[in-house]
């Protein structure tokens, strides 16, 4: 776990941490500063936006169609009709065409009438439809699936009203010491009525890092309050706004070690911080995932959807198929389609716990860097366990060399050594669904807990009391 890496010059993410050393090959993703809020060098780091006019859109032809019969593209941009066959003329007389298509239409009721009694015969005139003819079954007796189009009416009909839209202003100071205006949209989920609001820490922070001097936040309905800043994550891109106010409408909270990869994922937000409760629907189509932002953090444990997450969406919820936040909207990679990321919920949880009941938000540090067990790692390292988390020395997202165990930290005090793999925290096993830092996230800081580890092949026992993750590392 690297929560302690170095933090990189004017970075938003200031004071992000990278967890682990990426095993396999991390891919670069964009938050997205508005260029209202963000100076010249750093419009582009950003999810969320400023709000903009949207500009008329001029018809576009549609595609042309390929299969056989199919219609084709026509000015103005509307499919016409399929060509008609070619007319054939007969060159025999009008009497014996009607012969013929009388002989013909008889032939075809008989012909019809035996393959009814065939067909009655073998029960297959019971059976249902399936495929594209199931829309004649009475809707009474089709079961509804979870991911129904249905699902996703109920879902955005229940979370809608508790998604927001923020809006951050501030200052910030550029290269030469000059002041520089800062305006930017993002979005956030309601998460108790009592007016708590989480969401993305980008979204509330300056592009220097400092936490913006004001903050309006728009509900649904259209009215705006003024939030302020409960908190901001010291281990992830999360953050918590206050509004002063009562018995709004709360998202449901579930759980993201429940989902499975392609399963139904709706999003919600203010895409280009104007088309508010944008309601988006995808799958989910990893989980895991570590990708490195162009400010040179290090994201892990994320989602990844391909419900599409637009500048603007940062901070809003990410759901399944039963309306429940599964997770928080953060990046979305750059120059692709369908690529975008989350914050597990699980994650997020600890942090919205401190803030209800009104303690500072801390996360735990442990001091250490790995790298996650796989069969590669296996292979390349020669070891002889399958999963776990491997101790050693890493490079962070700026290229910069840190040692495996942090000097003075709560691994150093505890005895924890370069090469040791922790296989276990408490009775959870450490493996690639149950990674050590998403694991370490449900512990607090002055906690005292046992990590089974195995040093030269020999599995052993150590307690370690938790540390308070710095700020900045």
């Amino acid at each position: 776990m690297t929560d302690d890496a170095a933090r990189r010059d004017r970075s938003p993410f200031a004071g992000q941490t990278t967890d682990t050393q990426a095993d396999t090959e991390t891919e670069t993703v964009a938050y997205s500063p508005t260029p209202e809020r963000r100076p010249e060098w750093a419009r582009s780091a950003w999810l969320d936006v400023a709000s903009v006019e949207p500009t008329p859109t001029q018809p576009v032809e549609r595609p042309t169609w390929t299969g056989p019969g199919q219609p084709t593209a026509v000015p103005g941009g509307v499919a016409g009709p399929p060509s008609p066959a070619p007319a054939v003329r007969s060159t025999r007389g009008g009497s014996g065409i009607g012969a013929i298509a009388a002989a013909a239409f008889l032939s075809a009721i008989l012909a019809s009438g035996g393959t009814v009694l065939v067909l009655q015969g073998t029960g297959a005139l019971n059976r249902s439809p399936t495929g594209s003819s199931a829309a004649v079954v009475d809707p009474s007796s089709k079961p509804i699936d979870v991911d129904d189009s249905s699902s996703v009416v109920s879902a955005a009909a229940k979370v809608s009203p508790a998604v927001v839209r923020i809006t951050a202003t501030g200052v910030t100071t550029d290269a030469f010491g000059g002041s520089i205006p800062e305006r930017g949209v993002g979005s956030g989920v309601i998460y108790d009525a009592a007016g708590w609001i989480l969401t993305n820490r980008h979204v509330v922070q300056n592009a220097d890092g400092d936490v913006a001097s004001e903050l309006t936040v728009e509900l649904e309905d259209g009215r705006e309050f003024t939030g302020q800043v409960y908190g901001v994550d010291t281990l992830t891109d999360l953050a918590i706004v206050k509004v002063a106010l009562t018995g709004l409408a709360a998202a449901p909270i579930g759980r993201s070690a429940d989902i499975e990869v392609g399963q139904l994922a709706i999003a919600i937000g203010s895409p280009l911080g104007t088309y508010t409760s944008t309601v988006t629907t995808g799958i989910i189509s990893a989980t895991g995932r570590t990708v490195d932002v162009e400010t040179g953090v290090r994201l892990t444990n994320l989602i990844q959807t391909d419900a599409a997450i637009n500048p603007g969406n940062s901070g809003g919820p990410l759901l399944d198929a039963t309306g429940a936040v599964i997770g928080i909207n953060t990046a979305v990679a750059r120059d692709s389609n369908g690529i975008g990321f989350a914050i597990p919920i699980d994650i997020a949880r600890p942090i919205m716990m401190q803030a209800l009941a009104g303690d500072p938000l801390a996360r735990p540090y442990v001091g250490i860097r790995y790298v996650p067990i796989d069969a590669k790692v296996k292979a390349e390292e020669r070891l002889d366990v399958d999963q776990g988390a491997l101790i050693g020395p890493a490079t962070n997202a700026a290229g910069e060399d840190l040692p495996a165990i942090a000097p003075g930290s709560p691994a150093e005090a505890a005895g924890l050594q370069d090469g040791d793999i922790v296989t276990f925290i408490e009775n959870q096993a450490i493996d690639g669904e149950h990674p050590l830092d998403a694991v370490l996230t449900s512990y607090a800081p002055g906690q005292t807990i046992r990590l089974t580890i195995l040093r030269n092949g020999v599995e052993m026992e150590l307690s370690i009391t938790l540390g308070t993750h710095p700020v900045g590392l």
